[in-house]
Order: C-alpha cells, then sequence, then structure tokens
C-alpha cells in the first residue's frame, strides 16, 4: 500500500522525504541526499513498462495510473512516494484511490513564497511568467523526453494544475490524511517532524525512538541539507535554462520571505487568485 508525500512543486515535498529517508532508513539518523531515492518518486517512466506504448500520450497513461500502483503493492509492503501529481481524474481515469493508497502526507506552503522559488527553479524570466505557472489550471510537467537528460526516467506528463486546484484535490483524500504546512515546519521544526514520525508510527505499525527522531530533526536543518548540496551535490538539481549551470536545490528556504520580494500588485493578484484557500490554511 502507497503513503503519499504528496505537494505542489517547491513546497518543501524534498525536505520532508530527506527527513523520513534518515528516520526510516539511515541507522544514524543522518541525512544523506544520495540515499533520498529510497523514498522514490511517482509517477515515473519505469513504472509504466510493460503497460503503456505510447506514455506520452496522457489519455493512455492515465488509465494506468492505477494498475501501475497495484503493481507497485505486489510486493505486499508499505511504501511511501513522493508525488507532485494533482489528486485528478482524466477522462474516466482517477490518479488514485484508497484501494491501492494507505493514506497522504500533504505538504503546502503559502503561494506568496512558491511563486519566488518557481521564479529560481524554473528559471523564468520574471514573476509575471511565474505567475501564470502559479495560475495555471491545465499545468502539467515532464511531457518532454530526451534520453541525454540524467532525470529522463521521471521525465513524464505529470498533471500539477493551479496552487489552487492541486491543493483543494488533495486534501479530499481524507484516508489517513495528514496535512503538513511548511511554515509549521519551519516556525516549530521539532512538534511537526514529531507529528510525522508519530504518523508513521501508527500505520507503518513502528516504535520509533526519540532521539532517532531529535537527530533526524536536526541532521535535516535547512541550512545542513544546504551544506550537503555544496559538498555533494545533488541528482535532482536541475540546470539553468540559459546558462547551462546547475541550480542549487536548496537555495533560500526560510529565507524566502514574499514581504521582502513580492510588490503589492503581485501579492494581491495572488492573495485575490487564491482567497478561499489562502484563508482556510490561515495565511490571510
Amino acid at each position: 500500500m502507497i503513503i503519499w508525500l504528496a505537494s505542489y512543486p517547491k513546497s518543501g515535498n524534498t525536505w520532508v522525504r530527506s527527513f523520513l529517508n534518515s528516520l526510516l532508513f539511515n541507522k544514524n539518523s543522518e541525512a544523506n541526499l544520495s540515499e533520498i531515492s529510497k523514498i522514490d518518486q511517482y509517477p515515473k517512466r519505469s513504472h509504466f513498462i510493460n503497460l503503456v506504448n505510447e506514455i506520452d500520450n496522457l489519455e493512455k497513461l492515465s488509465s494506468n495510473w492505477i494498475e501501475s500502483q497495484k503493481i507497485l503493492n505486489k510486493d505486499n509492503k508499505i511504501k511511501i512516494l513522493k508525488t507532485h501529481h494533482a489528486l485528478c481524474k482524466y477522462q474516466n481515469s482517477f490518479f488514485t484511490n484508497g484501494e491501492v493508497s494507505l493514506g497522504t502526507i500533504h505538504i503546502v506552503r503559502d503561494p506568496r513564497n512558491v511563486i519566488s522559488s518557481i521564479l529560481y527553479h524554473f528559471s523564468k524570466k520574471n514573476y509575471i511568467e511565474a505567475k501564470e505557472f502559479l495560475f495555471d489550471e491545465n499545468k502539467a510537467l515532464g511531457k518532454k523526453f530526451d534520453l541525454n537528460d540524467p532525470n529522463a526516467n521521471k521525465n513524464i506528463f505529470t498533471v500539477i494544475s493551479s496552487w489552487k486546484n492541486h491543493y483543494n484535490s488533495w486534501k479530499q483524500f481524507k484516508k489517513n490524511y495528514l496535512l503538513i504546512k511548511y511554515e509549521d515546519l519551519i516556525q516549530n521544526p521539532h512538534k511537526e517532524f514529531n507529528k510525522l514520525a508519530e504518523y508513521l508510527s501508527k500505520h507503518l505499525n513502528l516504535k520509533i525512538d526519540a532521539t532517532k527522531v531529535n537527530l533526524s530533526v536536526k541532521s535535516n536543518s535547512f541550512e545542513n541539507l544546504k551544506k550537503l548540496e555544496k559538498e555533494n551535490g545533488f541528482v535532482e538539481a536541475i540546470n539553468d535554462k540559459e546558462t547551462g549551470e546547475i541550480k542549487r536545490f536548496f537555495n533560500l528556504g526560510p529565507g524566502n520571505d514574499w514581504k521582502k520580494l513580492l510588490d503589492i500588485k503581485l501579492k494581491e493578484d495572488i492573495e485575490r487568485e487564491f482567497e478561499t484557500e489562502m484563508r482556510e490554511l490561515g495565511y490571510i
């Protein structure tokens, strides 16, 4: 059965994923970015081998979302999968369901801060382009396949929609649902990461030592992850579209403050577009 680690892009998924990796798979509870794939990403092209011939055809891909997840579950083990995919329906096919999924850890982040990370990570020319990305209800990633791309296996049609639609889609998945706000991870990391540890203890039937949790929290501070990336690189870092240089994956993090980065109009545009959801989450 699958526990989804679901989020809109640039919302803290990799940070949480690194913590869970340290907690579950590292005997010393140390952060190790080279081992982060122990919590795999979905979807990837390898998940659809022998299922889909035209893998860039969304109709054929979507009709096999559930089947590919059933295949992943054949080992009868509980697994955590990272995804940026919206919990959507395409034609008659749902992205996932309660039969193949055990639960969801849903990470959300204030869209006024998400936009700056989108600007940087996706090499947008300006905030106008970044806003279009954030607001686009038909937004999808990974549509182009390049065999020379080191991340080619992950480069698959991933429907994310707008920030609003993405958030609203996953909050509907009530089976063993846990909401984590990026801002709470920054303000009170021990409380929030302990909440994650308790969730795993319950649903994985594990006894997780409090000392191990504390060590994992310390090892996965944003500054330490940034240091590890600088020293050893990070396989999920991407290249700048203009210069070709590798962009830091762990960039601003807690230093990304919309109050200092956004002009009034952009701030108001975001708040107007996402007012209901932002109020629900306590962002406004």
